[in-house]
């Protein structure tokens, strides 16, 4: 994560949100009132996707079951009907 103050995160905008879109690498912005954290729009989504799949309690308990499932018992890829 990139840290940076308000002046310099100014002066460095363009470059810094090029960074965040291009290598997802977020920057956090200190101010006197706090920091601030930007993230590119494709991380939000995908944050916000963990949050809504966490929140259904039965696809939570799927994603734990398989995460604790070992590699021996998972179905070939190629093996799966989509």
């Amino acid at each position: 994560m990139i840290t940076t103050n308000a002046t310099n995160f100014r002066k460095n905008i363009f470059s810094l949100l090029e960074q965040i879109i291009k290598y997802n690498e977020p920057v956090n912005i200190s101010t006197k009132s706090g920091n601030a954290v930007i993230i590119s729009e494709d991380d939000y989504n995908g944050l916000m996707e963990t949050l809504y799949l966490c929140s259904i309690p039965t696809i939570r308990e799927c994603i734990i079951d398989g995460l604790n499932t070992p590699i021996s018992e998972c179905i070939p890829e190629d093996k799966v009907e989509w």
